[in-house]
Order: C-alpha cells, then structure tokens, then sequence
C-alpha cells in the first residue's frame, strides 16, 4: 500500500531526550515480508526494578489477546513493570485460543531472557483483526535478538517499529523541572484510522525517570487521557487494541511522589498530558486521507459530559467531515449534528461561529452572516467550529480530521 504522506506531517522527528531507566532496541520480525516490504516490526524497551506503570486501555468487547493481558498484569504486579514488546503487522485480536499462546510463549520469551516476572511484563500488537500466527512462538523467538541489541532507545525507530498506516513516525518529549529535579519525559504514538477514543486511542507509550507511586500514576495518566486521546477522533470507530500506558522509572533521582497533595504531582500531571495532548494531536493530523483538521469547542452546555458528547456528534458527522473536506462552510450540517446528540439545549441560544466568523445566532442565521467569509474558514487547513447550546456551563473541545477519498482508498486496500 503506496500511502500519501500527510500534509501536516513535520520535517523530521523530534529529538526527545534519553529517559533514564530505559533501554530499548527494535528490529524486523518479517510481519510485512508477504507484501514484499523490509521494516521493523517489533520492538522491545526494557526497564530498571521498580519502575511504576499505569494504563487505560480499550472498553471494545472484543479487546484483543494482548489488551486482556496488560490489564491482568496492571493489577497482578501492582502497577511495575519490567519490559513491553510490541508488534505492527499482526493485531492478535479475535484470535481465540491461539492469540492466548502466543502471548504466553512471548512471555515465556520475557522471563528467560530477562529475569522479568510474568506480571510485570507487557506486550502490544496491532494490524490486521482476527488472523491468528501459524507459529504461537513467532515473537517470542525474536526476543533473545533484540534483547541482547538493548541500548539508549532510539525513539524515532521505535515509533516506526509499529506503525500501520501512519504515514510518519509520532514522538513527543519533555524536560520538565519537578521539585528541584529535572524530569524527561519522551513518548510515542501510533495511529491514523480506526481511531475514535474510549478510553485512549491506538497504541501509545510514555516513558519517564520521575519517581511516583503506581497509584498516582494511574490516575495522572487516566485524567490526561480524557483531555487528549480521548479527545481526538479519526472516523468514529473504536479499536480492539488501543492501549495508552505509561512507566516512570524513578532514575531522575527526585524523591517518589506519594500524596496527591504534594504540589510535584500537580507538575508531574501537567508534563504529562502536555506529551500525551502532543502525541494526541499528532494522530488526529494522520488520519487517514485527512487534509484538514478542526477543534470542535462546545460551550454553556448541560454538563461537560453533554458538551462532549455534542461535540463528537460534530466530529463525527461524515456530512460535516465531507464538508470540511470540500471548504464548504454548510453550518447547517452543525445544527443537525447538535440536534442528534439528543443532550439538552435552548434551540432558541443556540451560535454557532467559524474561527471568529459567527454564522448562527439566536437560533438562526446570524443577521450579518457572510458567506465568503465563512468559506474562506473551511479553506484553512486548521480551523475550530465553536457552539454554544445555551444550557449551562459545560464546555468541552474534541479535534477531528476531514473526510476525503483517500480514505476509502486506504481501507479498500488495507489487507492487500
């Protein structure tokens, strides 16, 4: 599959900083060899004993092997981690009792190479849903490779190691001073289609030095992902394998954070979803065919849960992403997709605006509504569409891509 990179895509990977506590190492598995293509296709990061760990993973009911797995080990190890491996190519998804021995195979894999306890060992995979591997071992063999490749991570060939259709490779790092401590922060995402969040959205990974308590982890990483993974939305499905973690080594040297009172962590929290809103914001610009991309802002509804969920009606809406896709400023299709959130508003207060271009006011067509105007917005390749629904104080923002043709070209062709 010959992919269009995305407009929006960035000269070249960031530099992230070295995160210490963590070694890494990724290679070529052979995943995508029956299509004639030479890639990496796996990788695995190790981590220093004692390294905290949280997730929020997918709430599909027909979450993936791999998925099922981290959330056993998340709670059996009491948020530590030891290693992660994941793999591009192959999902593990709806594969039954076969996806369940590879999984124990490539465990098995983990332990003898590392000394790793089963529980504190995680694994990850994406791809093509329900083709289960011929060889349950077919990872786990690859293990002894990259473990004795293990070094300095190099996040760019990471976050190429389990890309599908991403057209480029996503990271995101920060160096944040934390209590006296400096504090690095580098994360990787991949992502670009079958992305509508439910928890988090595909699969990402954070890795720090700070030291915090898995408990506080967990719940860091939960309030960032509501205001970022799952606040971005590609064509309104949800995978069986997205997986959003995060493990904090410790190896900055700070003292752990222990109380959610401690002022750090309010710090810690704020490094942290800067990274993962980075990452986020890098999905939503590669979905898939996208050429333009819109925040969707919903204010003075009912609840902030109600402004979300009007919000992802406007994301969502294929009527409005065409729209977007074509720069046609039809404020109509908006005033449909408020209406079908079935949340409630006063039809009578409902203003919409373009940017700052107001094309709905009262309840109707604003009185100096332009329409050359309102069109020159849906011709940028950024813009937000803001709403106001009249019914309280909730307010909520979702980003989404537009809706183009190459789209159905790379779904038609996504086995092949």
């Amino acid at each position: 599959m010959n992919l269009k990179t995305s407009p929006f895509a960035p000269e070249s990977f960031p530099e992230l900083p070295e995160v210490r506590g963590v070694r890494a190492a990724a290679g070529s598995r052979g995943f995508y060899a029956r299509r004639g293509v030479t890639r990496d296709d796996v990788f695995l990061a190790v981590f220093e004993p004692g390294t905290a760990c949280g997730g929020v993973f997918t709430r599909s009911l027909t979450a993936s092997a791999d998925v099922r797995w981290c959330r056993d080990a998340l709670a059996a190890g009491g948020g530590r981690a030891r290693a992660l491996v994941a793999n591009s190519g192959n999902s593990n998804a709806f594969t039954g009792p076969k996806g369940v021995l590879k999984n124990e195979a490539t465990l098995k894999a983990l332990t003898e190479a590392l000394g790793a306890p089963r529980e504190e060992c995680f694994l990850a995979a994406t791809g093509v849903i329900g083709e289960p591997l011929s060889d349950p071992n077919y990872v786990g063999a690859f293990v002894p490779d990259l473990s004795v490749k293990l070094g300095a991570p190099d996040w760019e060939a990471l976050a190429r190691a389990f890309m599908t259709t991403d057209t480029y490779p996503k990271g995101a790092g920060k160096v944040a001073e934390i209590g006296g401590a400096e504090v690095r922060f580098a994360g990787i995402a991949k992502g670009s289609g079958m992305i509508a969040p439910n928890m988090a959205t595909m699969l990402s990974y954070v890795f720090t030095d700070a030291a915090i308590a898995p408990v506080l982890l967990q719940l860091a990483l939960a309030r960032a992902a509501d205001e970022t993974f799952n606040a971005i939305t590609v064509d309104g499905d949800t995978s069986t394998s997205d997986t959003l973690m995060v493990f904090a080594t410790g190896a900055s040297g700070m003292d752990e954070i222990t109380s959610e009172e401690d002022l750090r962590f309010r710090a810690f929290s704020a490094a942290l979803k800067a990274v993962c809103r980075d990452l986020a914001m890098q999905v939503v610009k590669d979905g898939e065919g996208a050429s333009k991309v819109a925040a969707i802002q919903v204010e003075e509804a009912a609840t902030p849960a109600s402004a979300k969920k009007i919000a992802c009606e406007i994301a969502n809406s294929p009527l409005i992403k065409t729209a977007m896709a074509a720069g046609d400023a039809n404020w109509g299709r908006i005033v449909m997709a408020v209406g079908k959130a079935y949340e409630p508003i006063d039809a009578g207060r409902l203003a919409i605006w373009f940017d700052d271009v107001q094309v709905a006011k009262d309840g109707a067509r604003a009185p100096d509504y332009d329409e050359a105007a309102a069109s020159a917005v849906f011709a940028k390749p950024e813009f937000t569409i803001r709403v106001s629904v009249g019914a309280g104080s909730g307010r909520a923002t979702v980003w989404t891509c537009d809706l183009t043709h190459g789209y159905v070209d790379i779904n038609g062709a996504y086995r092949t």
